[in-house]
């Protein structure tokens, strides 16, 4: 049953991705030859006009193939015939459709389960943040200058900056003043730098809220991701804690068992499984959104980039020399698939 989950978790993410690239490119009238979730061999297909509608065995990808996408064509419905800005349109929509159902799986998560507004319900007792003068109903509005809207942002914040470095919190006070507080963060006893406050979750209180908290939500998962590829970049990451669809599916099935095993109705099970899978659906549909943009050759981004230097150039790249920088881009990023998938094998099985 978990496997199942696991997959249709994919299958929606990826399926919606590729639904991006599709509509937009119906509506432009440009010819799609191929509409297919998943890799390897097809487990089922249909043919509807000149579109072929495909399921396949592997449920790591998927693609909507055009018209004049890999080949020459004199079709004005191909793709390579369309305007720069039309295919860069099309090449942008993935990604971005990927935003869109997170945006729409927050709101669904925050209407169920509420929110982390960074409102402290608890300062722990002589901790850092008591001495600073931190107090329970002081809500933190900026880290050092920056504006957070989640809590999580903070523990964010602590995760990367784990060290002594003081912290300028500004904080809205239950009256409504607004003060900055200085915090120095201090050891505790497993050497994690701390400074002892808590907080919770909050209900949304009308349609208004819950539309600004699932946009902060995106924004939280959005600054998250971004802040995990710049660490794997300056080595902030050790490669043993990156995680490949492999990876990932043994870490939600990981949470599945867990949430049964601390339920005590089947019914409560059910809710709290199906908030955690929201969560997930979340994070990975922003996490696929913006990896797709990196400008790696293959990827949506790789793709927009050299639409970018065609509409600079103001006429197309030679064809060949498209197919090398493509070429190229896919040799590297199957490398980097398995370097993952091996990575995955060996902390999920051993």
């Amino acid at each position: 049953m978990n496997i199942i989950l696991i997959i249709l978790i994919f299958g929606i993410i990826i399926a919606f991705h590729e639904f991006g690239h599709f509509i937009v490119a119906k509506l432009n009238h440009i010819a799609v030859t191929e509409f297919s979730i998943g890799m390897g061999p097809a487990i089922f297909s249909t043919q509807k006009k000149e579109t072929k509608y495909s399921l396949r065995l592997l449920p790591i990808g998927g693609y909507c193939m055009m018209l004049g996408e890999t080949e020459k064509s004199e079709d004005e419905r191909a793709f390579s015939n369309k305007p720069v800005w039309v295919r860069m349109m099309v090449v942008l929509a993935g990604p971005v459709f990927n935003i869109i159902l997170a945006f729409v799986f927050s709101m669904l998560l925050i209407h169920l389960y509420g929110f982390d507004k960074p409102t402290l319900t608890n300062i722990v007792d002589n901790s850092a943040a008591y001495e600073a003068g931190l107090e329970a109903g002081d809500t933190i509005v900026k880290i050092n200058g920056d504006n957070i809207y989640n809590f999580r942002e903070l523990q964010l914040y602590m995760a990367i900056n784990d060290n002594a470095n003081p912290i300028t919190f500004t904080v809205e006070k239950a009256d409504g003043a607004i003060r900055d507080i200085t915090v120095i963060p201090r050891q505790d006893s497993n050497g994690d730098y701390k400074i002892g406050v808590y907080s919770g979750y909050f209900k949304p209180q009308g349609v208004g809220e819950n539309i600004s908290y699932s946009a902060y939500e995106v924004r939280y998962w959005f600054k998250a991701t971004v802040t995990s590829l710049r660490l794997i970049v300056t080595g902030g990451v050790k490669s043993g804690d990156i995680m490949g669809p492999v990876g990932v599916g043994g870490a939600i099935n990981d949470v599945i068992e867990e949430v049964k095993e601390e339920s005590e109705t089947k019914s409560e099970a059910a809710l709290y499984i199906f908030l955690n899978l929201l969560n997930w659906s979340i994070l990975l549909s922003v996490n696929l959104g913006i990896m797709n943009l990196l400008p790696i050759p293959a990827l949506d981004g790789g793709r927009l980039l050299l639409l970018i230097v065609e509409a600079v150039r103001r006429k197309k790249l030679p064809e060949e020399k498209e197919a090398i920088v493509n070429l190229v881009g896919v040799v590297i990023l199957v490398m980097l698939m398995v370097v993952v998938l091996f990575n995955d094998i060996k902390n999920v099985f051993f």
